[in-house]
């Protein structure tokens, strides 16, 4: 007999329970928080912390990249395979408008020519200038020869490190000249982050305060793609003052103003191949950045 008991004495106070939860939240108005925003808000809340008890320097820098304007000159082994593919491409393909034009006209040449021929067959074509296809094909030929393509190799153009418009069938990145310390280094854009931006719009000021670049970016990503940390000498290292971390962001070059193209013998900035980029680099800083650095 002391199971119903048990269980008649539980369920009031299972339901008296239920009813002060309901009774307190209505009463006292308590919100409910969802995950999502608790974390968001502790997140945001520890990053404002780290970034000002932190004792690393925050620098973002810009990996500005201009693409291959012309497509690289054909290895032996690529120019052998491009000549068998328009060999298959050839052999497996229909005969164009052109050609078959060709043939057309090939037969009313050979119709002309014989004894039979009927001038009746043709009237609809008389009163018209006939203009056979190999005389298109004359004229086509009389433009290719007055045509002058533009030199793929340019000396004077490549030879010069302040142009984006040097070796263009490569990719190039750009250096900016920058006071780090007591001493001018080559490096990546940069800048100081300030309080109140995100790193992007770190890198984006970084870009725009070269002087005299006239540079526009398409930005690839909202997330660095690498980051290099160094610390200070020991001798001006502090308990607030340990290092610098730059965090680096991609983006190709969508328009170079005159300025950019054309700079003067004293800028502060280069456009280098991948090869290029060690003569100036140091060599820790130049392993990080050949990691996310592609040649496309």
């Amino acid at each position: 007999m002391a199971a119903p008991c048990g269980g008649t004495m539980a369920r009031p106070l299972v339901q008296f329970a239920s009813c002060f939860r309901r009774t307190a939240v209505g009463k006292t108005g308590f919100r409910r928080f969802s995950g999502t925003s608790l974390c968001r808000a502790a997140v945001q809340t520890e990053r404002a912390t780290e970034s000002a008890s932190s004792p690393w320097t925050l620098m973002a820098a810009v990996c500005l990249q201009r693409l291959p304007v012309i497509s690289a000159p054909c290895s032996p082994v690529e120019q052998r395979f491009k000549q068998l593919v328009q060999q298959m491409e050839l052999e497996n393909s229909l005969l164009s408008d052109h050609e078959l034009r060709l043939l057309e006209d090939a037969e009313r040449m050979s119709r002309k020519q014989a004894d039979n021929y009927d001038s009746d067959e043709e009237n609809d074509s008389r009163d018209q200038d006939i203009v056979l296809a190999q005389d298109l094909e004359d004229s086509w030929e009389q433009k290719l020869k007055s045509f002058q393509p533009a030199p793929r190799v340019r000396a004077d153009v490549d030879e010069d490190l302040s142009s984006a418009e040097r070796c263009l069938a490569d990719s190039l990145v750009l250096l900016a000249e920058q006071q780090v310390g007591g001493e001018k280094l080559w490096l990546l854009p940069q800048a100081q982050w300030q309080q109140g931006e995100t790193l992007r719009q770190t890198a984006e000021r970084a870009l725009t305060s070269l002087p005299a670049a006239a540079l526009a970016a398409t930005f690839l990503s909202n997330a660095p793609c690498g980051v290099y940390k160094y610390k200070l000498p020991r001798a001006v290292r502090t308990d607030r003052s340990v290092g610098t971390k730059v965090f680096f962001f991609k983006a190709i070059l969508s328009d170079a103003g005159p300025s950019a193209a054309a700079a003067p013998a004293n800028a502060h900035f280069m456009w280098l191949k991948k090869s290029e980029m060690q003569r100036f680099l140091k060599p820790a800083y130049a392993m990080k950045v050949n990691s996310f650095i592609l040649n496309l």
